[in-house]
């Protein structure tokens, strides 16, 4: 798939000359804006690189490669892209996204600390079908793309919710697109030169020099998974001196997975449910099986961590089973 190209004044134009009301959030390499494309009259996203930070271009080239390869309902629609010179005779580059009404994941999950749209917060029905989509995106890039893709920077800040609260995987600028070596043996070693990811989701064999691969996605699942039913993130302060986001769930299991969840998931319980033990043996149960999948997948070492294959398996599981029994 080639990407169409837009012109650098569309771009200028639709997010009102880049202002500062229409930021949507800053990364590494650049800033989002909210914008419109006036031909189209529709919502769009545009992520503008930074072209003076160094690594932006070689994270734009790695986007628009990943991009440009896959296509699937849980990953951020690509529109179109610019790589052009600005009105000051600079080099420009930008992606042109879908716009995700909802914000993202992170968002959700720590409403306190960043309420997008004056959101509330998320009920564990809605937690487990935006896991669904998270385990199927993930699902695809390792086993529906050939060959593999690797995300390497999967985290609720990079999982992005439409309209329908159903989630989309976004944000491939430090993707790794596999040679087929590697992807027939994930646990080869090749090139990790200059790989980056975020503290506390990135795979800890990257910082002994491992190659990436499929495994380190799934260690960044598990913790995703984790934070995404604790409400706690690996870097919070608790986790230190040797206690970690995995261990503090782990300890948890089986009996107490329901003093670790976030109890912002019982908000959209209604009173009834609240005191039905059926309900809550049932909440119960989904809540031990989610947390035990989080902590299988992220294992510290590569080797003992769940396939996405599996994972993906016993999260329809978990979800299935859960709605069900309602």
């Amino acid at each position: 798939m080639e990407l169409p190209i837009l012109p650098y004044n569309d771009i200028l134009k639709g997010t009102d000359g880049f202002s500062e009301s229409n930021v949507l959030g800053k990364g590494r390499y650049g800033t989002v804006y909210k914008g419109t494309l006036e031909n189209q009259a529709i919502a769009i996203a545009v992520k503008v690189f930074n072209v003076q930070q160094s690594g932006s271009y070689k994270s734009f080239q790695a986007e628009c490669e990943a991009l440009r390869r896959v296509r699937h309902r849980c990953l951020l629609k690509i529109i179109t892209c610019c790589s052009s010179i600005n009105h000051q005779g600079e080099d420009f580059r930008a992606l042109v996204f879908e716009f995700m009404a909802n914000g993202s994941l992170d968002g959700w999950i720590h409403p306190n600390l960043d309420r997008q749209n004056g959101q509330g917060a998320l009920s564990l029905s809605q937690r487990l079908d935006i896991a669904v989509d998270i385990v199927d995106a993930l699902d695809y890039l390792h086993n529906g793309c050939q060959p593999s893709i690797i995300h390497c920077d999967l985290k609720p800040s990079n999982i992005l919710l439409n309209q329908d609260m159903r989630a989309r995987v976004g944000d491939f600028g430090i993707a790794r697109v596999l040679d087929e070596a590697t992807s027939k043996n994930p646990l080869n070693s090749s090139s990790t030169l200059g790989i980056r990811g975020s503290i506390g989701y990135i795979a800890p064999e990257y910082g002994e020099g491992l190659a990436v691969s499929t495994c380190g996605d799934m260690f960044s699942l598990g913790i995703t998974l984790l934070e995404m039913f604790t409400a706690k993130r690996p870097t919070d302060d608790m986790f230190k001196d040797g206690i970690s986001l995995h261990g503090y769930a782990e300890a948890a299991l089986p009996d107490e997975v329901m003093e670790i969840a976030d109890s912002n998931l019982w908000l959209h319980d209604e009173a009834s449910n609240r005191n039905d033990t059926r309900h809550i043996a049932r909440s119960r149960q989904c809540l031990f099986a989610i947390i035990q999948l989080g902590v299988l997948c992220s294992k510290h070492l590569p080797s003992e961590r769940l396939s996405i294959r599996d994972a993906t398996a016993e999260m329809h599981a978990i979800r299935d089973k859960y709605f069900s029994s309602q």
